[in-house]
């Protein structure tokens, strides 16, 4: 595997996480493999990752700050070997938008959850507990 995009909804939590991580992984692990990230929205093209995603990743030691959000397109689907969804709801667009080349990140040590938009639990925990399944996630599938 030489390419791997992760999805989310509006790639401005989830998926740059996602992204960070395994830039950071691959990294320590002299891995050859080129990584990004998009949303299936458009809504947030060109936006920085949320205030909360660039934190949770700071106090982890990565930083996510410099990331743009972009819309996945078509062309992602060929351009890339893997397209991680976050969600079954972005599993389910992707699949209906024709991508084949597709796994949930879930499927990677966490028996196929979605991982959680952390904008639906109260305060900055959410963001810590979605972090920590990203990170799980990516290293299980980095391993692989």
């Amino acid at each position: 595997m030489n390419s791997i995009l992760f999805v989310c909804l509006g790639n401005i939590c989830r998926s740059p996480i996602a992204e960070g991580v395994a830039r950071r992984l691959i990294e320590e692990g002299a891995h050859s493999i080129t990584v990004d990230s998009a949303g299936t929205g458009s809504w947030h093209v060109g936006e920085a990752p949320c205030k909360h995603s660039v934190q949770v990743a700071r106090n982890n030691g990565i930083d996510i700050s410099t990331l743009r959000a972009r819309q996945v397109t078509r062309a992602d689907f060929t351009s890339f070997d893997l397209i991680v969804a976050l969600d079954q709801s972005n599993y389910n667009d992707l699949k209906a938008l024709g991508c084949t080349n597709l796994v949930k990140l879930g499927e990677f040590g966490h028996a196929g959850a979605d991982v959680p938009d952390p904008f639906f639990f109260d305060g900055f925990e959410g963001f810590d507990h979605v972090y920590a399944m990203i990170e799980s996630c990516v290293r299980e599938l980095l391993s692989r």
